[in-house]
């Protein structure tokens, strides 16, 4: 099993999908009514798929799901060149912090960081944050999940391709329980030839996470849960030979 996708729900994808390929360098995939997915490699590690999907809900403030662009020493430079392409300054009442946010065309925040060492490698996109109840016990279990190398360190935690190379995903502390509301970001995990799906969703009850399920969806080629702190994920079927 191994991650491939960072889906984001739109009520626009063209139009957010355009803004966030053009940020992070991505590569076209797909182009169609109500769906756009671009790709985000980082050459000897991983790649990670950007899906954009129509929804009708509008955006809600208080995400639990950010991505970190590298920002770097030129991380001035970087702030201008994102706003040129559509974001804005964003208040969330961060006060004095060395980072700006921003946020996209339709109101997700986003932050372009200062210059730290950790994310040299990163490529553009330095790292995908998840807030949780239980960072360390989040951190293991998309650890597990994944196949990426966990780093703990202080109430934060944040898993990485083995590689060294790409994006964190990282989990910092909640400012409240989630509620009943879809995050806006989830991520997606590939199965991959062999993988036994019943055993894998067994793995993930056993480690806290639970499986959702609506009957009016009928059969899909993914299943849906939730990991131990309710944040969304899809696991995917196997590709066929």
């Amino acid at each position: 099993m191994y991650l491939e996708n960072l889906v984001i729900d739109a009520q626009e994808p063209q139009r957010l999908g355009a803004f966030w390929e053009a940020a992070l360098g991505c590569e076209r995939l797909t182009d169609e009514p109500g769906l756009f997915e671009t790709r985000l490699s980082v050459e000897g590690g991983p790649a990670l798929d950007l899906c954009f999907q129509q929804v009708a809900e509008p955006p809600f403030p208080s995400p639990r799901v950010h991505v970190d662009l590298r920002g770097g020493t030129a991380q001035e430079a970087e702030v201008a060149r994102v706003v040129d392409l559509g974001a804005r300054p964003l208040d969330i009442g961060q006060r004095d912090v060395p980072w700006v946010v921003l946020a996209d065309p339709e109101g997700n925040a986003f932050c372009v960081l200062e210059d730290r060492a950790v994310y040299a490698d990163t490529g553009p996109l330095a790292a995908v944050v998840l807030r949780s109840a239980d960072p360390a016990r989040d951190g293991a279990f998309w650890a597990w999940l994944s196949g990426w190398e966990l780093v703990e360190d202080g109430e934060f935690a944040s898993v990485r391709h083995p590689s060294g190379l790409g994006p964190w995903l990282e989990w910092i502390p909640e400012l409240a329980p989630k509620d009943e509301r879809k995050n806006r970001w989830h991520l997606d995990l590939r199965l991959e030839a062999g993988d036994d799906a019943d055993a894998v969703a067994a793995g993930i009850t056993e480690r806290g996470g639970r499986e959702v399920f609506h009957p009016e969806w009928g059969d899909l080629p993914w299943r849906y849960y939730l990991d131990p702190s309710g944040n969304e994920f899809c696991v995917l079927a196997a590709r066929k030979a």
